[in-house]
């Protein structure tokens, strides 16, 4: 079977995860499901041709799961050329992540991709971080359990912090874990998982998946130790999760719903971009913007702004939930 007729095979395989979206997919989701499609099959032309076709996306997390390939002898070469298809049309890319990975793939081009791929590196603005992987995929480095808000936080001793500290880690370590490359949540209540650092205005790439089986599954991420971009069973009508996620959901005065549903089914991978300047909050999710430029409330004093630095929190809601691919990028 010819490349093209494997690439077609693919797209065929494909069409039952989109369902009605059809040829609508985004090529967030376009992403997402060809992953899957890679992570199920152990033959080599259908991930190779499943890799050209993430080539085609375009997004950072078709970037990352390629470079993540790059060690794998037998598929290394064609990871290289997705790689290098998607830097050479999305420069934006740039940081100190991306520019390693062109490095090490630039021996494995030849003519004038290498020649190429050269003057671009030789062109990137070095002081450039660009996105930084909040999550390994191998352990919790980095992260730290929630003590209490951030206005309580501040109210207390260096002392008090550092004991109550030990006793939240003591606790996410319980309530979270990694399994098959992902952080997931096992715990029963809603104990919050922490970057150790804080951030002020951001770019922030996260997927995230619902557990089909749990009960009321809910989750959310918060922006500035603020709660929250909200993550829904949409099937809960109940409480008005009909309305999709992504929305900012404790506002009051502010849109708090998001402006169309655009999760994908449950037990399914999900995708939001969230940009944060200011006060101001945009979302992107599955690559279709359902909050624009909205005001984030300060959920815990209403009378003040939201904080101006502070952590982003992976919060779950006593049902188990996984993220993956969580990258920031400092603005």
């Amino acid at each position: 079977m010819n490349l093209k007729s494997i690439i077609s095979t693919l797209l065929l395989i494909l069409l039952p995860f989109v369902g009605a979206k059809g040829e609508n997919l985004t090529p967030e989701n376009q992403t997402i499901y060809l992953r899957h499609i890679y992570e199920q099959t152990n033959d080599l032309q259908q991930r190779q041709a499943t890799l050209q076709l993430m080539a085609q996306t375009g997004t950072y997390q078709a970037l990352t799961f390629a470079t993540s390939l790059l060690e794998d002898e037998d598929i290394a070469p064609t990871a290289a050329q997705t790689v290098w298809s998607i830097l050479a049309a999305h420069p934006e890319y740039n940081g100190t992540a991306t520019r390693q990975a062109l490095s090490a793939i630039i021996p494995m081009l030849k003519g004038k991709q290498k020649k190429e791929a050269k003057a671009w590196l030789a062109a990137a603005d070095k002081n450039e971080e660009g996105f930084v992987c909040l999550f390994n995929g191998k352990d919790l480095e980095g992260w730290k359990g929630l003590v209490e808000n951030p206005i309580a936080r501040s109210k207390m001793t260096s002392q008090e912090l550092a004991k109550a500290q030990e006793k939240a880690d003591e606790l996410m370590r319980r309530d979270w874990v990694v399994e098959d490359g992902n952080m997931l949540y096992i715990g029963h209540g809603w104990d919050n998982i922490c970057t150790v650092k804080q951030y002020g205005d951001f770019e922030l790439l996260v997927d995230w998946m619902l557990d089909p089986n749990g009960k009321e599954p809910d989750a959310g991420v918060y922006l500035r130790g603020a709660p929250q971009v909200q993550i829904w069973d949409i099937r809960r009508t109940n409480v008005g999760a009909q309305v999709g996620s992504g929305g900012l959901y404790n506002n009051q005065k502010n849109p708090s719903t998001p402006t169309s549903v655009e999760d994908n089914k449950l037990g399914e991978w999900n995708t939001f971009r969230i940009v944060m300047k200011g006060e101001k909050v945009t979302v992107w999710l599955n690559g279709v913007k359902v909050v624009d430029d909205v005001v984030l409330e300060n959920y815990w004093d209403r009378k003040q702004p939201i904080f101006p630095r502070e952590q982003i929190e992976m919060q779950a809601h006593g049902s188990r939930c996984y993220f993956r691919n969580i990258y920031v990028k400092e603005l």
